[in-house]
């Protein structure tokens, strides 16, 4: 896969440093939050699942446990999945689940910024637009999923096929919306990214909601 231009985000040492002290910070919240799981609907706590990485490269993704525990259903989760525990719920809307992920980034899978790693079923790597996009590693958060912060209820109000919604109609523009943010990549550009991430998890707000009618305008 050729590099894309102009693709230079945060410095991996940065990355890796930030990850780290970010899970050595979050280590107390993550114990108490893997002891609720285990309390209310058992073992396993953490949620593994593979993800496709830089280069096509396959890496073990890690949250915490949101759903209960089967190897079946859909691999797209909307917001009224009934597979979502109460206590995942609450995870889901404070991201507290995504604290595990920052694993990933210190072993190498993952950036804290780029764009979101799909699940092997949903990746066409004979696609151009799939090949640019996994010249780089997948990130935590970027501009499009800031946008959707929003996506699980979004989905939820898809009336049909859930997963035949995402494939034909979402991931398409998120796609695009990836290409546009890789253009213009700077180290600058996915620090206020990481910002701005931060602060929507702390203070969320209703302008995060976004509606079917807002796929098509997703940020480039």
């Amino acid at each position: 896969m050729a590099q894309q231009k102009n693709n230079k985000g945060l410095p991996r040492v940065v990355e890796g440093t930030l990850a780290l002290a970010g899970l050595i910070v979050a280590a107390p919240v993550i114990l108490v939050s893997g002891l609720a799981v285990m309390l209310s609907s058992g073992p396993p706590v953490l949620f593994r699942q593979q993800r496709v990485g830089r280069h096509g490269k396959e890496f073990s993704l890690y949250k915490l446990r949101t759903m209960k525990h089967s190897s079946g259903g859909p691999q797209i989760t909307s917001g009224n999945d009934v597979r979502i525990t109460r206590l995942g719920s609450f995870f889901r809307h404070t991201k507290l689940d995504e604290l595990p992920t920052l694993w990933n980034v210190v072993r190498g899978d993952m950036s804290l910024v780029g764009p979101r790693p799909e699940v092997p079923r949903f990746v066409k790597l004979e696609d151009p637009a799939w090949q640019k996009i996994l010249t780089v590693r997948p990130g935590i958060t970027d501009p499009v999923t800031l946008h959707l912060r929003s996506e699980a209820d979004l989905l939820a109000a898809v009336a049909g096929d859930t997963e035949q919604f995402y494939v034909d109609k979402l991931q398409p523009e998120k796609l695009k919306g990836y290409l546009a943010y890789l253009e213009q990549r700077s180290w600058q550009g996915d620090l206020k990214v990481l910002f701005r991430t931060v602060a929507a998890v702390v203070a969320p707000h209703d302008g995060a909601h976004v509606s079917l009618d807002d796929v098509s305008r997703l940020p480039e």
